[in-house]
């Protein structure tokens, strides 16, 4: 079974709000079976005008996993900590390839 990914690109524009999010939201990840592969860090375009100002990636044991997490409960709550945070949020999830290791 592939992986289910979530990318989000976001600029935070208060950040003691965001602190709030950033407190609640790993908790929800982890009781989802989700993990963070990149939290914030270095960032540097190689290619095209896409310039993030902060990004994440999380990964999850399966796409309908990252979806049930996304639109779960526990999410929902710490989401609504985030409100005025960001002056973007874009999140995306993504199936990975089920394909096998060489």
């Amino acid at each position: 079974m592939a992986f289910g990914y979530v990318i989000v690109d976001m600029n935070i524009s208060d950040m003691d709000a965001y602190k709030q999010y950033m407190a609640a939201a790993p908790a929800s990840i982890q009781a989802a079976g989700g993990e963070y592969l990149v939290r914030g860090g270095q960032i540097e375009s190689m290619e095209g005008d896409w310039q993030p100002a902060r990004m994440a990636v999380l990964r999850f044991p399966s796409f309908a996993q990252a979806k049930a997490w996304y639109e779960g409960e526990r999410y929902q709550q710490a989401r609504q900590k985030r409100i005025g945070a960001t002056s973007h949020f874009n999140l995306v999830l993504v199936e990975g390839v089920d394909a096998p290791v060489f």
